[in-house]
């Protein structure tokens, strides 16, 4: 048998009044309405009421991942549209005050919100998890190699981030960051880049350590920038804000496909890799979120800062020959260099805002960018 790597992709949205531009907390009644269109599971609450989030099927390459994207993005638009919201895919909101904005009234957010208190309550933010399966389950019945993949991966998740940077602002300001989402996540204490493991049995014993000392309950609270995911076969990649455009969502989860792929195919080869430590990961993902793609990033592998294009183009040249092999190369480095000439969203945001001097006229570009691609549809 072949190898067949499967998709997944989690799109986190903000719910916005449209004539304000701000967020408003819908997401129940939006919620409701696409329920009542058979959305089914494709769509869920979130954290916050001003959230909603979509959950693709399993995708078997980017041509159906395109399609999945564009039916889930249309039924939460089209289910907001019904109840006079729009919808905006962008890491964080422009201008909309955190205070303003209600919990979901929904156990395990509440017990969250108990136990991490003002870092819940700040953490309006809006994130892309891609799920990468193998043959079904193989992932999960072979968790070390899929740790080993983990392992691997991480070296290249500062790339991926600086390309999908998508929350400049916070509260009408600009940060200064590219990823300003990255910065209020990451003060979760299971949140970050994961450690280098030796083995599975040094990783279910650190797992442990971290629920015997109180510090989570369980596993599906270990928010790590790629984790196995709990709830799936597969392996997720948490570290993106939500893309702009679901073209940038299919270049995503085309490098991600490649990135799992090659790692896979390395740790079955037992080739060796620079068992990194979290500290330098940490200092690659914070400069990825603080420049994006303007300036330079950390290769991880050799330790220096790199001129991001420079590392980009790395990245793909390592990748190439699972792009190849999967038939993604043409689309994903045209989706790259797309993103290398016209900037990442972060670049596209603060462009509006000194065309046009209104941070509200940011959301309508955003609202109209989250939408390209989608068809309308109307509900009856």
């Amino acid at each position: 048998m072949s190898d067949t790597y499967t998709l997944g992709v989690e799109e986190e949205y903000q719910l916005v009044q449209p004539e304000t531009r701000e967020l408003c907390g819908r997401a129940g009644k939006v919620l409701a309405a696409a329920q009542q269109a058979a959305a089914g599971d494709r769509v869920q609450p979130e954290m916050h009421r001003c959230q909603i989030e979509i959950a693709t099927d399993v995708c078997g390459d980017l041509a159906e991942l395109r399609e999945e994207l564009q039916r889930s993005r249309q039924v939460v638009i089209a289910a907001a549209e019904q109840q006079g919201v729009a919808v905006v895919a962008a890491g964080t909101h422009p201008f909309s005050c955190w205070q303003e904005q209600a919990l979901t009234d929904k156990d395990r957010y509440q017990e969250l919100a108990q136990n991490l208190q003002q870092v819940i309550r700040e953490l309006i933010i809006f994130g892309c998890h891609v799920h990468v399966g193998l043959n079904g389950d193989q992932f999960r019945q072979q968790p070390a190699i899929a740790l080993e993949v983990v392992n691997r991966c991480r070296l290249w998740l500062g790339p991926l981030l600086a390309l999908t940077a998508n929350s400049p602002f916070w509260q009408g300001a600009d940060t200064g960051y590219d990823s300003y989402r990255t910065e209020l996540w990451c003060r979760l204490p299971t949140a970050g880049p994961p450690p280098h493991f030796q083995d599975f049995s040094d990783y279910e014993a650190f797992i442990q350590s971290l629920i015997q000392s109180g510090v989570m309950p369980d596993t599906t609270m270990l928010y790590w920038d790629i984790r196995l995911s709990e709830a799936f076969p597969t392996i997720e990649f948490r570290i993106p804000d939500v893309c702009m455009t679901i073209e940038e969502a299919v270049m995503l989860a085309g490098l991600v496909k490649a990135l799992v792929r090659t790692s896979y195919a390395e740790a079955v080869a037992e080739q060796p890799y620079p068992a990194v430590k979290s500290e330098l990961l940490k200092a690659a993902h914070w400069t990825a979120a603080r420049y994006g793609l303007s300036a330079e990033l950390i290769d991880l592998k050799q330790a220096i800062a790199v001129p991001a294009p420079a590392h980009i183009a790395r990245l793909l040249a390592y990748l190439r020959p699972a792009l190849e092999a999967e038939g993604d190369w043409d689309t994903v480095t045209a989706l790259v260099n797309q993103v290398l000439l016209q900037g990442n969203g972060a670049t596209r945001q603060r462009q509006w805002l000194q065309e046009t001097g209104s941070i509200r006229q940011v959301v309508d570009g955003l609202i109209a960018q989250t939408a390209a691609g989608v068809a309308p549809v109307a509900y009856v």
